[in-house]
């Protein structure tokens, strides 16, 4: 059974409270999730909620539901290889976060905590402020001054407690870290807290499920890299399950800020500029060791794209039909860098779109 554990002693998570980190300063991450169909075949919750077996929540913890889950997977006609976009940019708030978001509340509710606090680029804020809203949670969010008005917007039309922090994305850590301290309410970290692992292995689940077989490779995002180390335990659970390879993994970052491609690659450390794919501006992600220690040399691969190609690529995607945001649209840029490039992308390519246009509406 799915279980959460501190990465640097091995304790399992705290059964009381909200901590973003162990007591010995280590991350917490996910272990023993299992692929188990037969008992998501037989549930009657809605959306991503029939894989609630997965999630390893309290007994008393009930499902939050708002739409977020079973999201579309969509096949592109215009290929010979077959590619298919998984519509994550089509739950409740517009991005995949959402699907963290509702197991963080049901977590929420079951313990009785009432205020959090959250920093986020746009996407997680916007999420986890309309979840807790509809939960009865107060929430503060922390979010750059340089973050898209429509996500502001989002946030502040829930109700929360909007901070605007001048200066780079971690300068919106710093300050939370700070109330934190100061107040004592929980920070519920979307990068760190590590429910959202195995509420991404279900994006995984639904995909094996629609396609009845494991894709040939996925292309994805990375920031934190929450979603792409979600998606990849996703697979390994199913491939533990049916014996079938899991599919290779294609990590995409912008260059302008791609800590992960550039440690994977053995480059040197460059400090991050601005992009316009502003949902993967983290220089630091904190998923990073756990994602290059599972990555297959030879097998799996990462993509870092130049700024011309993300603002091209989301409009093109836009004249497919998917009105996703510019960090979305790096998925598309990386698949036809690859088929340029010659790659055998076989007969199944998916392609995770994480973030709705309209959050960008501005840009």
């Amino acid at each position: 059974m799915t279980r959460y554990y501190c990465l640097s002693c091995g304790e399992n998570y705290p059964p009381v409270g909200l901590p973003h980190h162990c007591a010995c300063g280590g991350v917490f991450s996910v272990a023993d999730l299992q692929y188990v169909p037969e008992i998501y075949q037989s549930s009657s919750l809605p959306g991503m909620w029939r894989y609630k077996d997965a999630f390893g929540l309290d007994g008393g913890a009930e499902p939050f539901y708002l739409g977020e889950g079973a999201t579309a997977l969509v096949a592109d006609m215009d290929h010979v290889q077959s590619v298919y976009f998984k519509c994550e940019h089509l739950n409740p708030s517009g991005s995949f976060k959402d699907r963290q978001s509702a197991v963080l509340t049901s977590l929420l509710k079951a313990r009785g905590i009432n205020a959090i606090l959250e920093d986020s680029s746009g996407n997680a804020g916007a999420s986890v402020a309309q979840y807790a809203a509809a939960a009865g949670v107060k929430s503060h969010i922390f979010i750059p001054s340089s973050s898209a008005g429509p996500k502001r917007q989002q946030i502040e039309l829930s109700g929360a407690k909007v901070n605007m922090v001048d200066g780079l994305r971690s300068m919106a850590t710093a300050a939370v870290l700070k109330m934190h301290a100061e107040t004592g309410v929980p920070y519920a970290s979307h990068a760190l807290l590590p429910f959202g692992l195995a509420a991404y292995a279900t994006i995984a689940f639904e995909i094996y499920e629609s396609l009845g077989q494991m894709p040939e490779q996925v292309f994805a995002p990375i920031g934190h890299g929450s979603l792409f180390l979600g998606l990849l335990m996703g697979f390994e659970a199913i491939e533990a399950r049916t014996g079938e390879r899991r599919p290779r993994m294609i990590s995409v970052q912008a260059e302008n800020c791609a800590p992960v491609y550039r440690a994977w690659k053995g480059l040197s450390v460059l400090a991050p500029s601005a992009t316009i794919a502003e949902g993967t501006a983290v220089s630091e992600p904190v998923r990073m060791p756990e994602i290059l220690a599972k990555l297959r040399a030879g097998y799996d691969k990462l993509i870092a794209v130049k700024e011309d190609a993300i603002a091209r690529s989301y409009k093109e995607l836009g004249a497919k039909g998917f009105y996703v945001e510019p960090t979305a649209g790096m998925v598309w840029a990386a698949w036809t860098m690859t088929l340029a490039d010659g790659a055998n992308l076989g007969q199944s390519s998916v392609l995770i779109l994480s973030g709705n246009g309209l959050k960008s509406i501005e840009n």
